[in-house]
Formats: structure tokens, sequence, C-alpha cells
């Protein structure tokens, strides 16, 4: 059974280019490390979500592997040290984990 990982943020909307500009820094983080979770990115244009958020998802296998991937995010300096820049321009945040229904 396959499970989603996903973050959404909301932010200042007049942050937009600093938010987007440390987010393409996350997603190098992401392609540098192999073995860090390899998420799509968001950004709503109709949705119930505000348009001044990001959405960072990731489909994994198992819910032991959405709890490896949390640990290793966690765990990891360089994300901690991109989170520190990127979340005071955050009005609101969010873990979601959803299981994919496969009828």
């Amino acid at each position: 059974m396959a499970y989603i990982l996903r973050f959404t943020q909301q932010y200042q909307a007049a942050h937009h280019g600093e938010v987007i500009k440390l987010e393409a820094q996350f997603k190098e983080l992401e392609r540098r490390n192999p073995e860090f979770p390899q998420g799509r990115r968001y950004q709503p244009l109709a949705s119930g979500e505000a348009t001044h958020s990001l959405i960072w998802e990731c489909e994994f296998p198992s819910l032991h592997d959405v709890e490896e991937a949390l640990q290793k995010i966690e765990a990891n300096a360089k994300h901690t040290e991109l989170f520190a820049k990127q979340s005071p321009f955050f009005t609101g945040m969010r873990t979601e984990i959803f299981k994919v229904l496969d009828f």
C-alpha cells in the first residue's frame, strides 16, 4: 500500500521570490542526495489553499518509508539550515500523510 507525505506551507505573499529561491535550493539538496526523498512541488492556482502556498509531496511504498524519510529530513543539517532561512516567511504550515486507495 502506498502513502503520500505532503508539506503545505503558506507564506507572506510579499516574500514570494525569496521563498521560491530557497525552495530551489531544497530541490538541489534532493538532487545531490539520491537517498533523500525526491518530492514534487506545487503552487495552487485554483484550490482550497491560498495561492501564496507551497506544496511539497512524495509517494512512498510503506508507512515505514514515510517515517524514515521524515527522520532523514530532520537529521540533515543542510535542510535544517535552509528551513531556518525560509520559515520566517511562513504564516502557516502543516504535514499530512495520506494512504493511497488502490481499488
